[in-house]
């Protein structure tokens, strides 16, 4: 009996990592089926959207490369200057992000001050604000102003939305940089200000770099304080996707987000390969 005893005990283990093994796949399954559900659609060659398709053909790609370079006249701005005003607010954004991120980083870090711990607080409030509620809070704010602003309030929002994402990576790469460095650098002649631009700033490339790439991403795909700030002529991709989709569903749509789902994969990607998994912090 304690022969038997033993021989189930030693089995434990590697049934416990099998049904994690088990339960691990099928959580990743239910991330991925939206995705693979729309890539299997976008491959559709029948007019409606029965899923799963009859046949399958190229022509809803083909129909997405026709709209790219022949906009419908139904359309009120062309994919192709909503594409390039995503990349633009993406890029203000990733830039803007990382200018205040990294100052506030070292601070957070290097400095204590009275009201550190609400200033962390503070600085990860985007990450758990209703969206709906502080895209119509901006709406509200910018449209109080005596002038008009159209894609600089999409550069503005997107920066608040991004901002939690660059400092926390940016903390993380401080972290890891003790004080000496700076020291080491006064002592041979630096100024403070030196110090920091010449020998800290390079060692927190990773959590910068990471910082920077995931700005880029939460602006491209950003879509629902968005669609509080965009304008007639002023739109990013996203919002001109749902523009489509609002009286009946366009099945090109799903041909476009295939393309935007492998922009993310590229980024992503790159991401990885830039500064490794332990430089992230999402």
């Amino acid at each position: 009996m304690s022969t038997l005893i033993k021989k189930r005990h030693s089995l434990l283990p590697g049934d416990t990592g099998k049904f994690a093994g088990i339960l691990s796949g099928f959580i990743l399954l239910l991330a991925v089926l939206p995705i693979l559900t729309m890539i299997v659609m976008s491959f559709s060659g029948a007019s409606n959207l029965d899923f799963p398709p009859g046949s399958y053909s190229l022509q809803w790609y083909k129909a997405a490369w026709h709209t790219f370079v022949s906009p419908d006249a139904s359309d009120v701005l062309s994919l192709g200057k909503a594409m390039s005003t995503s990349l633009m607010v993406a890029c203000l954004t990733m830039v803007f992000a990382t200018i205040i991120a990294v100052p506030a980083a070292y601070a957070l870090t290097r400095c204590e001050f009275r009201g550190k711990a609400v200033a962390l607080q503070l600085m990860s409030l985007p990450l758990v604000f209703p969206m709906v509620v502080l895209g119509l809070a901006l709406l509200l704010v910018f449209d109080s102003l005596p002038f008009q602003i159209t894609t600089s309030r999409l550069v503005i929002a997107h920066v608040i939305l991004a901002l939690p994402f660059v400092v926390k990576n940016c903390t993380a790469a401080m972290l890891s940089i003790g004080s000496e460095v700076e020291e080491a650098a006064q002592m041979l002649g630096a100024s403070p200000l030196r110090a920091i631009v010449d020998v800290v700033v390079p060692l927190m490339k990773s959590g910068i770099l990471a910082g920077m790439l995931l700005a880029f991403i939460v602006s491209f795909n950003e879509f629902t304080v968005t669609y509080f700030l965009y304008t007639i002529d002023v739109m990013t991709v996203p919002i001109w996707m749902y523009s489509r989709t609002v009286s009946s569903l366009d099945p090109t749509v799903f041909s476009f987000a295939v393309l935007i789902v492998l922009i993310d994969f590229v980024l992503i990607w790159a991401l990885e390969k830039l500064v490794g998994e332990g430089g992230v912090s999402f």
